[in-house]
């Protein structure tokens, strides 16, 4: 009995490993793996909000509506409960994306509002958080990315046959993507139209 117990483990697992077993659980940990860099790089940015707004206080406090914008957005995206489960709930992952593309955006205004301040813009803390934030935006991309073709790999793995077979049998679904929609709200920038009044004066320098 034992001899032919392990003659059918042995061959259920390559019976498995034909239909895709293995192949889904690589894809599913390439995924999981694709996601935790995804959070990474909007925590990166999240981490560098409070300072940038602090600095950019200093040389323009009456620019009270984008400070409030910017701190309600991080605030916002702070209080998400994300974690490895999120990428298997369509709805969380929409809110974490529409939470990540108003904190973008708030931040796309307060970098506009420096250009109106060359004294803020002279600034070396300044500048050394614009640059961090550039990089971050684009380390965000790079793993927004990167997750967005492992779930494409992974989804279009468990849909062909005889994989499907494997996936329904294992519970492995199809798991939801970052929507196009979402993707313009958190990679572009938003039109702010300051109107035709002049910019007040800068505040002097600390």
């Amino acid at each position: 009995m034992t001899i032919l117990r392990t003659l059918m483990i042995m061959l259920l697992v390559g019976l498995m490993s034909g239909c895709g077993y293995n192949a889904m659980q690589r894809q599913d940990e390439a995924v999981k793996a694709a996601w935790s860099e995804v959070l990474n790089q909007y925590q990166r940015r999240a981490d560098l909000v409070p300072n940038l707004v602090n600095t950019v206080k200093g040389y323009a406090q009456h620019e009270e509506k984008v400070f409030v914008e910017v701190t309600n957005a991080r605030a916002k995206v702070g209080s998400l409960q994300v974690d490895a489960d999120t990428i298997n709930d369509p709805q969380k992952l929409q809110q974490f994306q529409a939470a990540q593309g108003e904190l973008g955006s708030a931040l796309s205004r307060l970098m506009v509002v420096s250009e109106n301040y060359p004294q803020l813009k002279a600034d070396g803390l300044f500048q050394n958080l614009q640059a961090q934030l550039e990089g971050t935006e684009n380390r965000v991309t790079v793993a927004r990315n990167r997750y967005v073709q492992a779930v494409q790999q992974y989804n279009a793995m468990i849909r062909t046959f005889p994989n499907n077979m494997t996936a329904k049998m294992f519970g492995y679904k199809v798991k939801p993507n970052f929507s196009v929609d979402n993707e313009k709200a958190i990679s572009t920038a938003p039109t702010v139209d300051f109107g035709t009044s002049a910019p007040a004066p800068a505040a002097s320098a600390h």
